[in-house]
Parts: structure tokens; C-alpha cells; sequence
């Protein structure tokens, strides 16, 4: 259904006119029909710059040329390849969405965005870019860099994540759909809002709204979208065991769900939080230290590392490392979800990139030579 209110064919083909000259048309999941191609490059790219998917979209199809690859390989396979992407709940729902495509489609994604958007992991505007890229279909997609197109060039000044506002904002992305061109126009959104208007320093001088846009007229660019009012973020504390013993350390897996979900990383050591200041840490429970450490072995020292914090979307997280060497090793029988891994596959394993950063940091040289270094 057409919202006449908001049509206007004249903003669609300058969208097009101006992808078709000034946007982005080398890279490397365009000038395809394949599905699998842009499923995988509209995933990755969910909260994600180019700039920083680009190696890794390589590196996985590489290693999963296929989408009946992809859904028949083991999931570890799968995290270990997207480690360091982040948000990795996506990395879980694109292996469960490759193999529900294989088992309910025969491994042809549906053209229809309806169907793809009851998929894993992919939502009404991922379904509509992956729809009109392969397909060619007619339909509107919504993401952050079209939400910040449309408050500027049409001056919405309340907050896109409203309820409300975002409902305006489809009725107006569908009644602005050309009648032909689809994949240049929503290409066309998409690299306007990556390319020129940005968050910060839009460059107003070459875009085709120029003479259109609300907010540039006005002097409203710095002003528009409206943020999302500010929460003081929450910040939480752990104490991770880097144990490690022979050239080797210790890993667990972590649950599916929850933080870090299916990905390797440190034991943490329960009950323990680091202070606000370094300087006034509480002195480590050796009590529950030492029954932390009894499925794994006898400590022979106990080190306290410098603090790393890592910033999530929603909170802080400050790490406490503490660097535990082994007198004597226990063997890990009945505890499946703990394995020792060699310092020489740190750079390859499934761990989240601040876990990942600090074992290359420590191990340095034996990260990548297998030298010893305990």
C-alpha cells in the first residue's frame, strides 16, 4: 500500500542518478544476483563499518565458499571465523539461518521478504536488502544510515527508535519505492548514509538533497536524528584466570547464550570483582582461589595483570587478569567444557578480540612461533 502523503518520484531517481555516478560499485558482494553472497554481507555489516568487514567476508567465504558448506560445518568453525567481528549472537543465527535454508528451501534462499524475515537473524529491512539485491523485489529497507537520510532530508525531529516514529518512517521509505531501479536506489540510500551523510561532518556539498534537505537548510545537521536520550552506562567487573602451563592455556567454552555466547575464553573466577581504582583492588579470597584452581592443577605462583576494559553497546567491562602458573597439571577428566590450548593457535581460536588481544599481548612471540615462554 502507497502512502500518497509521503510519495514523491522525484527523490527515488535522484537517489538512483546519484548512485549510479558517484556511489559505490566495487565491492565485493555487488554486481551479483547469488543470495548467499548478500546474506552474508547484509549480516555482517549489521553494526558493522565496511572498512571492517571487508577481510573478514573474505576469510569466511574462503573458508565456506557455500551456503550447504556453511550449514554442514561445526558451529565452533563458525565463531572461530567471525571472532573479533563482534555481536557474535549473529555468527550463531547465520549458521541456524544457513542450515534452516538447507533443510526447509534445499539451500535456495526465498525470494520473498516476508519468508526471509522469519529466518534467523534476519529482519524486515536485512529481508527487503537481500530481497531486492537477488531478486530485484520492490521493497524498503530501514536501517541506520536510511533513518539518518530521512530525519535530515525530511526534518523528523523526534527520536527514530520511538515506536511511532519508526512507523512513519516505513509508511515513508515504501511510498518513496521507484517503480524501476530498486537496487540502485537501495544501494543508493545506503552508500549516501555511509558516505556523505555521516553522523559527524556530513559533506552536504556534494549530496544530491542538498537543495531538499530540512535539516541542511536549517542549519540542522548537528541537530538531527534526534539521540536517544543518554543512560549513565552500567559498568561490571571480573577476575579471569590466565592459567597457563607448558607452553599452553587454559580455555572454557561458554554457554550459547549470554555474553560472549558460544565462543572460547578464561575461566573467571566467581564471587571475585575488581575495585573502581587499580590501586585499591581487594587482596584475591585464596580460599576460593585455590578451590577454583582444584579441577585444574597446583599453582606454583599467581601474578595480578594490569586491568583491560572493554566497551559493549550497553555497558563497560573491566577485566582483571590474573596470571596463574601450574606446578602440577590435573587432568581435565569429566570437565568437557575446559581444554588447554597451545599458544601458537591463540590468533586462530574462537575467543572474543579483548580475550584474544591480551593472550597475544602476554604470549607475544609464542602466540605465533610456539616458542616457550613459562
Amino acid at each position: 500500500m502507497l502512502h500518497e502523503d509521503f510519495a514523491d518520484p522525484s527523490f527515488s531517481a535522484a537517489v538512483i542518478g546519484w548512485q549510479k555516478t558517484h556511489g559505490r560499485h566495487a565491492l565485493p558482494w555487488q554486481n551479483t544476483r547469488d543470495a548467499y553472497l548478500i546474506w552474508l554481507s547484509e549480516i555482517m555489516l549489521q553494526q558493522t563499518q565496511v572498512s571492517a568487514v571487508l577481510g573478514y567476508y573474505a576469510r569466511f567465504l574462503e573458508r565456506f565458499p557455500t551456503l550447504r558448506e556453511l550449514a554442514a560445518a561445526p558451529v565452533e568453525d563458525v565463531m572461530a571465523q567471525w571472532s573479533g567481528l563482534g555481536y557474535y549472537t549473529r555468527a550463531r543465527n547465520l549458521h541456524r539461518c544457513a542450515q534452516q535454508v538447507v533443510a526447509q528451501y534445499d539451500g535456495v534462499f526465498p525470494s520473498d521478504p516476508a519468508l526471509l524475515a522469519e529466518l534467523p537473524g534476519i529482519g524486515r529491512s536485512t529481508a527487503a536488502a537481500i530481497s531486492a539485491f537477488s531478486s530485484g523485489t520492490r521493497a524498503a529497507i530501514m536501517d541506520g544510515n536510511v533513518k539518518r537520510v530521512f530525519a535530515r532530508v525530511f526534518g523528523i525531529d523526534t527520536f527514530p527508535g520511538e515506536k511511532k516514529t519508526e512507523q512513519a518512517m516505513w509508511r515513508r521509505a515504501e511510498a518513496l519505492l521507484p517503480a524501476s531501479g530498486i537496487e540502485s536506489y537501495t544501494q543508493g540510500l545506503m552508500d549516501m548514509g555511509a558516505t556523505l551523510c555521516t553522523r559527524s561532518s556530513p559533506d552536504c556539498a556534494r549530496c544530491p538533497m542538498q537543495q531538499r534537505c530540512v535539516a541542511h537548510l536549517t542549519q540542522r545537521t548537528k541537530d538531527l536524528p534526534v539521540r536517544k536520550p543518554k543512560k549513565a552506562a552500567p559498568e561490571k567487573h571480573a577476575t579471569l584466570l590466565l592459567i597457563v602451563d607448558k607452553g599452553e592455556v587454559l580455555l572454557e567454552q561458554r554457554p550459547a547464550s549470554g555474553i560472549w555466547g558460544g565462543l572460547l575464553s578464561l575461566p573467571e573466577l566467581d564471587g571475585h570483582h575488581l575495585a573502581e581504582d587499580d590501586e585499591e583492588q581487594p587482596a584475591i579470597d585464596q580460599t576460593a582461589l585455590v578451590r577454583a584452581m582444584q579441577p585444574f592443577g597446583e599453582m606454583e605462583s599467581q601474578e595480578r595483570l594490569m586491568t583491560v576494559t572493554h566497551v559493549f553497546t550497553h555497558y563497560k567491562l573491566h577485566i582483571a587478569p590474573l596470571l596463574i602458573t601450574l606446578a602440577r597439571r590435573a587432568p581435565l577428566a569429566g570437565e568437557a567444557r575446559y581444554q588447554w590450548l597451545d599458544a601458537g593457535r591463540v590468533a586462530d581460536a574462537a575467543l572474543p578480540a579483548p580475550v584474544k588481544k591480551l593472550l597475544l599481548e602476554l604470549l607475544g612471540d609464542e602466540a605465533n612461533s610456539q616458542a616457550r615462554m613459562f
